[in-house]
């Protein structure tokens, strides 16, 4: 069995780190804040090369605690692209705002900044990244159209862990990034869990002040905000996983140039674009083929695992009808029936079993 995803295989590496930090949290009973968690903000703001972490309880709070931590007039609009998690739309909806859908790069699946372009109304107050799969969004070109009208750039990281745009990392090169550390993640808690990142003093004490209930000091609440933690147990695995992020990534990538040397030329199948000026760190590995579910279901028959990352864009969820956007005809529109996400992960050694699975689905006819 060729697995999508193997949690069990990633804990055997470093057991004896995670039992011992688990261990220590609930001798100390640090299971809210304490050291563990302040450790953890740091050091993944210095990986992030961030000014200042916060730590909330999943990826989704961080979008929306950063949405509201901007303070934009209610009704405002804000855009996303088409193809990503319903996460990244939903956030800008719970706090009052529209969401506009623009379109993806048709080989590298991020934001195209030509359409954002298009999109921008006066009503425009936010732009969000969504560095989707691993792959940093062109953050020059969004950079710019954000400084030409005024606008607010919210990196979605949640899939972007460590991931590199010019050589910087995501997350503090916008206004503000939001990380998930959703279990199968590139840098995965045992359990929900979250983070924002910026460089902006006053807005990352808002952000705080947001995740725990509007307050800095214990009692003294100078406005209503929410509860979203990151407890200690999450944050101490966290810390143990971010030592091992990097030699994790490197493997990622790895396995990616063993795919995209191994697959090429197949004239049916179309493989992701790597930007010279980024380092993609392949959270997943997607192609496309108008025979998708063909071949899933051949390499399901040899017992390789494949997921779908997404089946509808999200303009063609029954949740978004009301925008009408339903039947344009951009990438994202119509590629979504052919996205395939093949197996990659540090519990892989290699994906020769793959690629010699998939040659001979195309090369068999």
């Amino acid at each position: 069995m060729v697995k999508f995803l193997d949690l069990k295989a990633q804990y055997l590496q470093i057991k004896d780190e995670i039992d011992h930090v688990i261990r220590d949290v609930i001798e100390t009973s640090a299971f809210v804040g304490g050291q563990y968690l302040s450790d953890f903000e740091r050091n993944f703001a210095s990986f992030q090369g961030a000014s200042h972490c916060i730590g909330v309880g999943n990826g989704t709070d961080a979008l929306e605690i950063a949405l509201e931590a901007l303070e934009l007039p209610i009704g405002s609009e804000v855009i996303v692209p088409a193809n990503s998690f319903i996460a990244s739309a939903e956030a800008v909806t719970r706090c009052g705002h529209r969401v506009v859908f623009c379109d993806v790069d048709p080989r590298r699946y991020v934001v195209d900044p030509e359409d954002v372009a298009r999109r921008i109304t006066s009503k425009t107050r936010a732009i969000m990244a969504v560095h989707l799969y691993g792959q940093p969004c062109d953050m020059t070109a969004l950079k710019k159209l954000a400084s030409q009208n005024d606008l607010y750039i919210i990196e979605d990281c949640a899939q972007a862990h460590g991931a590199e745009f010019d050589g910087e990392r995501v997350g503090a090169l916008g206004t503000i990034g939001c990380f998930s550390f959703y279990p199968g993640k590139n840098l995965g808690a045992y359990g929900d869990g979250g983070a924002i990142v910026t460089h902006n003093e006053q807005l990352a004490r808002r952000c705080r002040m947001i995740a725990n209930h509007g307050r800095l000091a214990k009692y003294n609440h100078e406005f209503e905000g929410r509860n979203s933690r990151l407890d200690g147990l999450q944050a101490a695995i966290l810390g143990v996983k971010l030592k091992h992020l990097e030699k994790w990534t490197n493997q990622r990538i790895a396995l990616a140039d063993e795919y995209l040397d191994g697959l090429k030329n197949i004239p049916d199948l179309i493989l992701p674009e790597r930007a010279v000026n980024v380092r993609q760190v392949y959270h997943l590995f997607v192609v496309r083929t108008e025979r998708r579910d063909a071949l899933r279901a051949f390499l399901a028959e040899h017992n390789i695992q494949t997921g779908i990352h997404y089946p509808h864009a999200l303009p063609k969820l029954p949740a978004y009808e009301y925008l009408n956007q339903q039947t344009e005809e951009g990438a994202a529109w119509v590629q979504d029936e052919t996205l395939l996400s093949l197996p990659i992960g540090e519990h892989l050694a290699t994906v020769a079993p793959v690629i010699e699975a998939i040659r001979e689905f195309f090369e068999g006819g």
